[in-house]
């Protein structure tokens, strides 16, 4: 397994990589083995963080059953643009608490935007460090904050 950490602006990110497939992205240090997989996954993060990438084309590992369920929805949802966990419960045919356990069990938050999804009325919850103010902070990133006020 490779891993490799990234500056960002909520502090270092590591993600690591298995057999050429992004596994995992947490907040911290603790990268240092890095590939060219990874070398690209810094590569576009710093261009998101710069404003000048909206979306990620990544080799990312499968998720299997639910979980592949609950990514397609969340990489569905465009930059800027938010759902409820009501609206993805529907579509998914699932609890609005199976969806929020869902995003909560992310292991590619960022990549796979999992901070994109709210409460029916709130934010709802955010698992990196910060929490919710990460969240607001990611989603003002997107444009999406004045949805926040």
């Amino acid at each position: 397994m490779h891993r490799a950490t990234a500056p960002s602006p909520f502090g270092p990110l590591t993600l690591t990589e298995e057999a050429g497939q992004i596994t995992a992205l947490f907040w911290g240090p603790g990268g240092g083995d890095p590939s060219p997989v990874l070398a690209e996954a810094i590569t576009q993060l710093a261009a998101y963080f710069a404003g000048h990438r909206k979306s990620f084309d990544l080799p990312l590992a499968p998720a299997p059953g639910f979980a592949g369920k609950m990514r397609a929805a969340m990489l569905a949802i465009p930059f800027g643009e938010t759902r409820t966990y009501g609206d993805l419960a529907r579509d998914l045919g699932v609890t609005a608490q199976a969806v929020g356990q869902g995003c909560g069990a992310n292991p590619l938050p960022i990549l796979v935007p999992c901070h994109r999804i709210l409460g029916a009325t709130g934010l709802g919850g955010f698992s990196a460090p910060g929490g919710v103010e990460t969240k607001v902070a990611l989603l003002r990133h997107e444009g999406a904050g004045g949805l926040l006020i």
